[in-house]
């Protein structure tokens, strides 16, 4: 009965935490709503998703946020220091081929949002075999060192996360 009410409690949680700090309020209607929309939402996005997503290892996906998020601002504050010191003449913007080794649809789409999130690089297209990633980075220094950060911050926890049995 659970499990047919919310096919997937961490999506319902994090739908109705997001829909709170976006209302910045706990105001029952608010809060009523928001567990309606995190119920319904899993529900009749169900056929939409890839596969069953089994979380494994929630540590490293704990640790995996911290990382996104410390990146993401980051990456934020250069992006707006370059822009507003006015440094555009210095950019090397370039499209980088990442090669994956990671498969699992819900891993390739969490670390397509993540990618997209930080501010300074875009997901740009998937092989259709999975295997190269291309990714648009607003400021290229290093491409060797862009892809081994993708493939070890990201793409490795990742895998244990959704790929390791």
């Amino acid at each position: 009965m659970f499990r047919a009410l919310i096919p997937s409690p961490p999506l319902s949680i994090a739908l109705l935490v997001v829909w709170l700090v976006l209302n910045q309020s706990v105001h029952p209607a608010t809060v009523l709503f928001g567990a309606l929309l995190a119920i319904v939402v899993p529900l009749i996005t169900k056929g939409l998703r890839p596969a069953t997503v089994r979380m494994r290892h929630p540590r490293t996906a704990l640790r995996l946020v911290g990382i996104a998020l410390h990146d993401l601002v980051a990456s934020a504050l250069t992006v707006a220091h370059r822009l507003l010191m006015r440094r555009t003449a210095e950019l090397r913007p370039a499209f980088v081929q990442v090669p994956l080794r990671m498969r699992d649809p819900n891993g390739l789409a969490v670390l397509s949002m993540m990618l997209t999130l930080a501010p300074g690089t875009a997901w740009g297209e998937l092989a259709l075999d999975g295997s190269v990633l291309l990714v648009h980075v607003f400021d290229l220094a290093d491409e060797a060192a862009f892809i081994a950060m993708v493939q070890q911050r990201y793409e490795k926890p990742l895998m244990e996360i959704f790929e390791s049995s």
